[in-house]
């Protein structure tokens, strides 16, 4: 006789929440990360298995036509604005955050981004370089790469549409004055945490941080924002010094990072730094191991 068991086991079966694949993962160290997120909805759907009770699965969700905030647990849709061509591969994206959303950030952190290619599920994480206190505007500095996935997925975005966010997360932790001497080194696109905190600084009146920004790029071409960094007054990296404008010059290194640039770098800041690194993994340890060299504190280093 059937008992109706293996139905409601189906049932069950198909409420239980799907473990995420490796590639749903951005690999940026968020918490909670979407793996986190699984073993919560995992516990409470056991929970509510054992006690034969759906309802528990629920929760206390809002009404559907209040917006939610964005969270670090769920996903908020961001309607893209606009998309500013700044080099070959490098594009600004503008995006309208929801009215009534809360979109608080600290300085240096990110969020992450959903997208779905040919069926597979894709999550990155991004900087915005939006200022801390923007509510109208999310900005995003974004490089594609010819083979990947999530590029592909950024290729086909069109003004107005939708676009999956959730966070923020990580950041660094800066007050005002909290150090003598900063000292921020980026490559490429790692220069996007570094423009909220430069910002932050620069237009605080009473934010004495003196701040030495080294920005490492292939070209001139390469560098992204280039008004605006002109304006903070940081370091350049050039092939050829005689193409760049006389006002960038004397600021410019020809060449890779090496120790005896690091170490001279450490002996012109005003004050003992406190120095700040965003790049490529290869990049950060590479960094990082020349800063060791030069006899910089451990202490005294932050790597986003």
């Amino acid at each position: 006789m059937y008992d109706g068991f293996d139905e409601v086991e189906d049932i069950w079966a198909g409420l239980k929440p799907k473990e995420p694949l490796p590639s749903q993962c951005c690999g940026s160290g968020c918490r909670p990360c979407i793996f986190d997120t699984y073993q919560k909805e995992l516990e409470k759907w056991t929970k509510a298995k054992a006690r034969g009770d759906p309802s528990l699965l629920i929760g206390n969700n809002k009404p559907k036509n209040e917006l939610l905030p964005v969270s670090t647990d769920a996903f908020s849709s961001f309607q893209l604005q606009a998309v500013e061509f700044l080099t070959e591969d490098t594009h600004l994206y503008r995006f309208k955050v929801p009215s009534g959303c809360g979109l608080v950030l600290q300085l240096g952190q990110h969020l992450v981004l959903r997208g779905v290619v040919d069926g597979l599920e894709l999550q990155r994480a991004y900087t915005p370089i939006t200022q801390v206190n923007a509510d109208c505007c999310c900005e995003f500095l974004i490089k594609l790469y010819k083979d990947g996935l999530m590029s592909q997925y950024i290729r086909t975005w069109k003004p107005g549409d939708f676009m999956e966010w959730r966070g923020p997360f990580g950041g660094f932790p800066y007050k005002a004055n909290k150090y003598g001497q900063l000292l921020l080194i980026a490559s490429g696109t790692g220069i996007a945490p570094m423009i909220p905190l430069l910002q932050a600084i620069t237009e605080d009146e009473d934010d004495e941080t003196f701040v030495k920004l080294v920005g490492c790029f292939r070209n001139y071409k390469s560098i992204y924002m280039k008004d605006f960094l002109q304006e903070q007054s940081h370091f350049w990296n050039e092939e050829s010094l005689e193409n760049l404008p006389w006002s960038y010059r004397d600021k410019t290194h020809l060449g890779r990072l090496d120790f005896e640039l690091i170490n001279a770098l450490l002996k012109a800041c005003q004050k003992p730094p406190y120095t700040v690194i965003c790049g490529s993994v290869e990049f950060n340890n590479d960094v990082l191991k020349l800063l060791r060299r030069a006899g910089l504190d451990e202490d005294s280093c932050f790597m986003f």
